[in-house]
């Protein structure tokens, strides 16, 4: 299959998005928004509560709110706030980002239906598409390697609905080559769903020609480990179908986001650039270091990564390659020899699942995120048993933190 040139990607600075946004006042002339508690609302007229229900009038339209499962004030807040970092119409802002990656497919994917995903996920989507859709709901998935297009292509049929990636795939960091992922999609008629979770402000799926992006908020973007949040970001129609009365996957399997954690999130939205700008900088100072020891390291900011070129031309600029890299120590035995050396002696970082936390995070994905993959399929998806994935923190001074690495390699004869 002959590959057709990739466009030139359009200039978005997902900072200034959201900046342009936020400059507005409070309802009280605060220069943050208040968090609005209540579940139900009042209104004026009792014409307009059909009018809700019926779709013809809300937040959108005229300010006017039905019921806090449908619609919040503060969630939506934040809702507008992703969607302007995305660069998409709208955004929907849901409990978890589980509950955000289950309503998309859901809503998109009727009985029958076939979805087209990388080989290589997260494994709580991955379990979701191989054990729970297809008895649930006889949807069915085929699992193939997003960075081979001919087979990518080649796994769609006549009942493909979806070609679900995660912009750089857990753990193994592939980059999706998302413009020519969507053209393949969308020449099968089918919606390109990415979770940019990995890759907040370093990547924006929608302007490369994504349709549907997920996240789970809780991550990079919350950055402080303290918060369960999800997000999806489209165009208006999808999200009008989601929170449909009758027919949406949000609406009534009712995935609703709390207006405190809203607000919390949206407080912290400010410094995403800054924190993204941060977690990639050490990553690649950790990484560059790492293979100039000999240490078999994986960051696609690395000019030996398969996916270098590639990335550097489809990221926006000033945010680095990403904050995660992964070490593989062969075993997971000496995986967990390193992990344990790095938390309890040396102090580096946790080792503990989730990412973008401020702290660096470490876990064995083989025996842990990706423990729902059965070996066969970690194989087939490059998962090693000894890969310790990281998530770059930023406390601490870098040479500290490195010092601190060095050490435990060094430690256990490594280098």
């Amino acid at each position: 299959m002959s590959s057709p040139k990739v466009p030139e990607k359009e200039k978005f600075d997902p900072v200034e998005s959201l900046a342009e946004l936020r400059h507005e006042f409070g309802e009280h002339g605060g220069v943050n928004m208040s968090i609005e508690t209540s579940c139900t609302f009042t209104v004026l007229e009792a014409d307009t509560m059909p009018k809700l229900f019926q779709g013809e009038v809300g937040p959108e339209t005229a300010d006017i709110y039905l019921y806090s499962r449908h619609y919040n004030p503060t969630v939506y807040v934040l809702s507008r706030e992703i969607a302007a970092i995305e660069g998409t119409e709208a955004a929907y802002c849901t409990s978890s980002g589980m509950s955000a990656i289950s309503a998309v497919i859901m809503q998109l994917c009727s009985p029958g239906d076939h979805v087209v995903a990388g080989d290589t996920l997260y494994g709580g989507t991955f379990a979701l598409l191989h054990d729970f859709l297809p008895t649930k709901t006889n949807v069915e998935t085929t699992f193939v390697n997003i960075a081979d297009l001919e087979a990518v292509e080649a796994a769609f049929t006549d009942q493909t609905k979806l070609l679900y990636i995660e912009s750089m795939s857990n753990p193994t960091l592939i980059v999706a080559d998302i413009p020519r992922l969507a053209e393949i999609a969308h020449r099968h008629n089918a919606k390109l769903v990415v979770d940019n979770t990995f890759s907040p402000m370093v990547l924006s799926p929608a302007k490369l020609g994504a349709d549907i992006v997920a996240y789970s908020l809780t991550k990079f973007v919350n950055g402080s480990a303290d918060i369960i949040a999800g997000a999806i970001c489209g165009d208006k129609d999808l999200i009008h179908q989601l929170i449909n009365l009758h027919s949406g996957s949000v609406m009534l399997l009712g995935p609703t986001m709390d207006p405190r954690i809203a607000f919390e999130i949206s407080m912290r939205l400010p410094h995403l650039g800054i924190r993204m700008a941060e977690h990639s900088r050490r990553a690649l100072t950790y990484s560059e270091r790492l293979e100039k020891l000999g240490i078999s390291v994986v960051y696609p900011g690395l000019p030996s990564h398969p996916q270098y070129e590639l990335l550097k031309k489809i990221a926006n600029e000033g945010f680095g390659f990403g904050g995660m890299f992964c070490i593989d120590m062969g075993t997971r035995e000496r995986a967990y020899e390193l992990m344990e050396l790095l938390q309890n002696k040396n102090r580096f970082g946790y080792i503990a699942v989730s990412l973008g936390y401020y702290d660096t995070l470490m876990s064995c994905s083989a025996s842990s995120t990706s423990s729902e993959l059965s070996p066969e399929d970690q194989g087939q998806a490059g998962i090693s048993p000894g890969l310790v994935r990281f998530s770059t923190g930023y406390t601490g001074s870098l040479q500290q933190r490195w010092a601190q690495l060095e050490n435990a390699l060094r430690t256990l004869d490594v280098i």
